[in-house]
C-alpha cells in the first residue's frame, strides 16, 4: 500500500454517561480539521461507544484469537481493523479513563496493532491529560503508536452550554495533531504488511516460509489465492460450482469468526493457506491450499500438521473433506494417514477423510 494512499481514521467517543461532553467534542474536532482531512485524502469516522453498546467483554476466546462468538464483538472489529489511525475523545474519571474505553479497547487485539493513536482529553484540573497517561499505558501494550500531538481542554475556559468555544489556537492544535497523525500512519504501514508474529517456532521445508494467524489485512490477498489454488479442482470434478470458488470476500470475513485461519508467507508473497474449527469430537481441516508454482516442495504436508497440532486436547480424530474426483488430493490425505470415512451431510460430490488422533507420547 502506498504512503499516499487515503487514509481513515476512526474518531472513538469514549465516554457514555448521560450529559457527556464527548459528542460535541468529537464534532468540533472533525469539523476543525476539515481543511487538513478530505484535501489530503484523510477520512475521519466517528464512533460513539455510547451508540456501539459493547456489552463488559463476553467473548469466551481471547481477543488474539480472533475467533469471535458474538456480532457486536465482529462489528466493532470490522470497524477498528478498517481503521489506519485513531483519535480517541477522552474526559478523567478519578485519574482515569472511562471503563466504557477500556473495555472497547480489551474486545480486540490484533485489529489496533501497528496504528498510530492521538488523544483529545477534556476534563477540569488537568484538562483530562491523567486519562490519557493511563490510556498509553493500554494502547501500548496492543501495540499502538501515541504520537507526541495531544489537544487538551479545560472544560471552563474551551466549552460553554455543552460546546466548544470558538479558538483559532485550539482548532489549529486539532490540525497540528491530525497532520502528526497521518504521517505517522503512512509511516507505519509498512509494519502492517507483515503479520504479527511467527507461529511455526520451526523452520518449513524450504527457506523463506512464515506462518501466522490469518489477519482482516489478508483476506483480500487469500481470496485470490484460494481461487488460484481450486482451478484444478474445478477440472478435476467438471464443475465450477465449488464452496471456494462461490465464496466473497465478505463470507471469507465472516469464516474468520467460526474458524481458526492461518496464513503462509514465502519472503512477503502469501504462498498458502488453512483452517480448522473443532466439529464434535473431531478436529475439522479445511481450505488446504498451496499456490500452484509453490506445489510439490511438501509446504502442503507441513501446513496439515502444523493444523492437526493445533486440535484441544479433547480431539478425537481429524476429519477434511475434498471432491470425489480428487484422486491427487485423496492419495496425498492417504499418505499422510487419512481414510476414506462414510459420514452422514456428505454431498454426492464429495468424499471425507478421517484420521484418528494418537495419543501423546510421555518421555521420562
Amino acid at each position: 500500500m502506498s504512503s499516499n494512499a487515503s487514509l481513515n481514521v476512526l474518531v472513538i467517543v469514549a465516554s457514555t454517561r448521560p450529559g457527556r461532553l464527548g459528542p460535541a467534542i468529537a464534532d468540533w474536532f472533525v469539523q476543525a480539521t476539515a481543511p487538513a482531512g478530505p484535501a489530503d485524502g484523510t477520512t475521519l469516522d466517528i464512533a460513539d461507544l455510547a451508540d456501539i453498546g459493547l456489552p463488559l467483554l463476553d467473548e469466551p476466546e481471547h481477543p488474539s484469537s480472533g475467533a469471535y462468538v458474538h456480532e457486536h464483538t465482529r462489528a466493532w472489529s470490522r470497524r477498528v481493523a478498517a481503521a489506519d489511525a485513531f483519535v480517541v475523545v477522552t474526559p478523567e474519571y478519578n485519574y482515569g479513563m472511562p471503563a466504557a474505553l477500556k473495555n472497547a479497547l480489551d474486545f480486540l487485539y490484533h485489529e489496533w496493532a501497528w496504528k498510530p493513536v492521538g488523544f483529545v482529553s477534556y476534563g477540569n484540573t488537568s484538562a483530562g491529560t491523567r486519562s490519557v497517561q493511563m490510556a498509553k499505558q493500554v494502547v501500548t501494550t496492543l501495540k499502538m503508536m501515541p504520537i507526541g500531538a495531544t489537544v487538551a481542554l479545560r472544560i471552563a475556559d474551551s466549552t460553554h452550554n455543552g460546546q466548544v468555544l470558538q479558538s483559532a489556537e485550539l482548532d489549529e492544535a486539532a490540525r497540528r495533531m491530525l497532520l502528526e497523525l497521518n504521517r505517522v500512519a503512512s509511516a507505519m504501514r509498512s509494519l502492517r504488511a507483515e503479520p504479527d508474529s511467527d507461529l511455526t517456532g520451526t523452520s518449513g521445508p524450504v527457506e523463506g516460509l512464515r506462518l501466522t494467524i490469518a489477519q482482516p489485512d489478508d483476506l483480500a490477498e487469500l481470496l485470490v489465492l484460494q481461487r488460484c489454488c481450486w482451478v484444478q479442482e474445478a477440472i478435476a470434478n467438471d464443475t465450477l460450482d465449488l464452496p471456494p470458488l462461490r465464496e466473497t470476500l465478505d463470507d471469507l470475513r465472516e469464516s474468520m469468526s467460526t474458524w481458526q485461519l492461518w496464513c503462509v508467507r514465502r519472503n512477503g508473497r502469501l504462498v498458502a493457506a488453512v483452517r480448522a474449527r473443532a466439529h464434535g469430537s473431531g478436529w475439522l481441516i479445511g481450505r488446504l491450499m498451496v499456490a500452484p508454482d509453490q506445489a510439490g516442495n511438501g509446504i502442503g504436508s507441513w501446513l496439515l500438521a502444523y493444523a492437526e497440532q493445533q486440535a484441544p486436547e479433547e480431539t478425537a480424530y481429524y476429519e477434511l473433506f475434498t471432491g470425489h474426483r480428487s484422486t491427487s488430493n485423496i492419495k496425498r490425505y492417504e499418505r499422510a494417514g487419512y481414510a476414506l470415512t462414510d459420514g452422514d451431510g456428505i454431498s454426492a460430490d464429495s468424499v471425507r477423510l478421517t484420521k484418528e488422533r494418537q495419543p501423546a507420547t510421555c518421555v521420562r
